[in-house]
């Protein structure tokens, strides 16, 4: 239905943890200064326990990195203050939107996550949106200081021949796909009989039989059914086009929407508040099922293409993908698969769903599969499939005939790493910074905190 935003579930209870532990009035202890920033012993602590339980590993005694890494933030906080770095505050409230979806689907309403964090909903929304605004700013310093890097070949080439043989990268398999997909038909009174009971929960819920979120909870397929329907606040670029055109014109809370087809199913749609150009609604998603003999029949049609394309060679995979294929990613693309993690046409096995995976397991470069049904990942229905093998790059250690553009990564964050490193050495030694009694003892990434005892 949408576009997902994931976070790690374990930093629902650091974040807790973190609110209930902020509202105490004590008396702060100083650890460090920055300028005139103190760094609190209660920041550092806290974010050791978000730390903690976000399972992320730390580099050395957690009360040496942490304060170093808040004085680093710092600093670059300064310096996009220097440069007057702008945050667009749209970007900030739809990130600040996606966490609170995120919290939403795992808590299940406003009330609860009020109740979890034990604070006001303004004040949780408020705290994700000053950090979404710090991580920004920080970044665009970062890039600001770097923006001027220009690679070569010959930089690259240089770098490759002084790298140790020990941190030359291992590159594992990889392959390159092609793939044509067939939706099953589905006969028309399957299609009927799933907006007939659309029709039935619209009508129960105008007339004030049923509650909507109480049906969806009880017959909604999408996964937001069992918190009643609700997806969060949405901007319409995150919503599939279909249901955006008809929730974002919905605007009486009390009514349904007609029925919506999307690639996902058939919805009805119910609006729960707008605000500016986001919107929260909540749903009901029902899928027309694909029957064994729907399966076969798809698999059967796919087993002519491929012997008009292997076989009676009348066919090439290219113009089979154009004249049958319904995967609307891959079909303008002659079935070309793109790895969405790296942006390249090259994926690990792991990277492929299992069933791609498995049928080029089997094959040789420039083979067919045999037609195989999978599950479609975006839309969560059964598909008929066929792949056909287009280059296998065996696992290897990088070199810079084949593996250029991963040396060059490297050589690049490098370079850029190496600017920011000499940039802080400056800012650090232009600094006034001040380390209490009892947190000096450390070995820190950076010299130069200590000038000031």
């Amino acid at each position: 239905m949408k576009k997902k935003t994931l976070l790690s579930a374990f930093a629902l209870s650091a974040f807790a943890a973190l609110f209930a532990a902020s509202g105490d009035n004590v008396i702060e202890e100083v650890a460090w200064m920055i300028g005139d920033e103190p760094i609190y012993k209660s920041e550092i602590e806290q974010a050791y326990l978000e730390l903690q339980n976000d399972r992320t590993p730390i580099s050395g005694d957690p009360y040496c990195v942490i304060p170093e890494d808040i004085a680093i933030e710092r600093l670059f906080l300064h310096q996009a203050d220097l440069d007057t770095v702008e945050v667009q505050e749209s970007m900030v409230q739809m990130q600040v939107d996606a966490q609170m979806n995120f919290l939403l689907n795992n808590l299940g309403s406003r009330e609860k996550i009020e109740q979890y964090f034990r604070k006001p909903f303004p004040e949780i929304r408020e705290y994700y949106a000053n950090n979404m605004r710090n991580r920004t700013r920080v970044q665009q310093v970062r890039n600001n200081l770097t923006k001027n890097l220009k690679v070569t070949p010959g930089d690259v080439r240089r770098y490759f021949d002084k790298l140790p043989k020990d941190s030359i990268p291992y590159v594992p398999l990889q392959v390159e796909v092609q793939i044509l997909t067939l939706n099953p038909l589905i006969p028309r009174q399957e299609i009927d009989a799933v907006k007939a009971r659309l029709r039935d929960y619209a009508d129960r819920v105008t007339r004030g039989e049923s509650d909507f979120a109480t049906l969806a909870i009880l017959y909604s397929e999408a996964p937001e059914g069992m918190r009643g329907g609700e997806i969060g606040f949405m901007g319409r670029g995150q919503l599939v086009p279909e249901y955006a055109a008809v929730a974002f014109n919905l605007n009486d809370p009390k009514k349904v929407s007609k029925i919506v087809e999307t690639e996902y199913g058939f919805h009805i749609i119910q609006l729960i508040e707008k605000r500016g150009d986001r919107i929260n609604t909540r749903h009901i998603l029902l899928r027309p099922k694909v029957s064994d003999k729907d399966l076969i029949d798809a698999t059967h049609r796919l087993d002519s293409v491929r012997a008009d394309i292997v076989d009676n060679k009348t066919l090439t995979f290219e113009e089979a993908v154009r004249l049958v294929s319904q995967d609307k990613d891959t079909r303008m693309s002659n079935g070309v698969m793109v790895n969405s993690q790296t942006g390249t046409t090259l994926f690990e096995m792991s990277q492929l769903p299992q069933e791609v995976s498995r049928a080029v397991a089997a094959l040789q470069p420039g083979e067919i599969s045999q037609p195989f049904i999978m599950r479609d990942p975006k839309r969560d229905r059964e598909i008929v499939a066929l792949v056909r093998l287009t280059n296998r790059v065996d696992a290897h250690q990088a070199n810079l005939a084949d593996d250029y553009q991963t040396i060059k990564d490297m050589y690049e964050q490098a370079r850029r790493e190496d600017i920011i490193n000499k940039w802080l050495s400056k800012k650090i030694a232009d600094t006034y910074v001040r380390i209490e009694e009892g947190w000096r003892g450390c070995e820190f990434r950076h010299d130069g905190w200590l000038k000031n005892k």
